[in-house]
């Protein structure tokens, strides 16, 4: 649907590649003016790049507030007032492609994940929330996970950090709902299942196959997938959604 984010104004983090950069794409495709965050540099330009003028690659940690004021104050510039944010980053450490159980886990380890998949949108929302409520106009899309809301069962996948994080983004999600709904902005939240990116292929293929099975639509998800998602969260036929957190996983889990 050309044209329904004609005007709009987004930040994308983690949009370097996978997900990210597939709503990257989609929004810009849909008529908004995208701004690309990646901790990647390179991987930032190159997303930017292949979209072309409606879009800008930075380079930014967003663990780190003063990375996330400066690259939010580079799109405001390039584009103007930020109307939609993607808090798209994330990590999830895998140990030759298997988590690390709680006993074994380097309490480093712990802190990153939440620095950048918890702490990382928080500092977005603190960045650009008050030109939001200037604004009185916008859209706020946090990526949880289905391990946010379920466990995995026998899948090796996801640590005990990840879905901590991902669980604290659907609190996060709803109390933010509460608190900016007065101004016109929404919040809304993804748990997206078993997406094909290229960080996903870093496990055994026999765990991606048996999910596929296990999920009622008889297939992994794609990137565009989850951004088609994005894109009716952030559009004006979600302006009556908010608080919510959408499943986008074939039915897997079904959570």
């Amino acid at each position: 649907m050309p044209g329904t984010h004609e005007g709009r104004i987004a930040v994308v983090t983690g949009a370097g590649r996978g997900i990210g950069q597939g709503i990257a794409r989609l929004l810009a495709a849909r008529g908004a003016r995208v701004g690309v965050l990646d901790v990647d540099p390179a991987l930032a330009r190159d997303t930017a790049a292949a979209i072309g003028a409606a879009a800008i690659g930075l380079a930014c940690d967003v663990a780190d507030p003063a990375a996330v004021d400066a690259a939010c104050a580079a799109v405001e510039r390039a584009f103007g007032t930020v109307d939609i944010l993607v808090n798209n980053a994330g990590v999830s450490p895998k140990h030759q492609g298997r988590r690390a159980d709680i006993h074994e886990m380097d309490p480093a380890e712990w802190r990153r994940v939440m620095s950048v998949n918890l702490d990382g949108a928080f500092h977005c929302v603190r960045r650009l929330a008050p030109g939001m409520i200037a604004a009185k106009r916008g859209a706020i899309v946090n990526q949880s996970s289905v391990a946010g809301k379920t466990f995995y069962g026998d899948y090796p996948l996801t640590g005990v950090h990840y879905a901590a994080s991902k669980a604290g983004l659907i609190g996060f999600t709803k109390h933010l709902a509460g608190e900016l709904g007065p101004h016109g902005i929404t919040v809304n939240a993804i748990a997206p299942g078993r997406i094909d990116t290229p960080l996903m292929r870093g496990v055994a293929s026999e765990i991606n196959e048996s999910i596929r099975r296990d999920t009622p639509l008889g297939r992994l998800g794609t990137p565009e997938d989850v951004a088609r998602a994005v894109c009716f969260l952030t559009s004006d036929d979600a302006a009556f959604v908010s608080g919510q957190t959408i499943d986008v996983a074939g039915g897997w889990m079904i959570t």
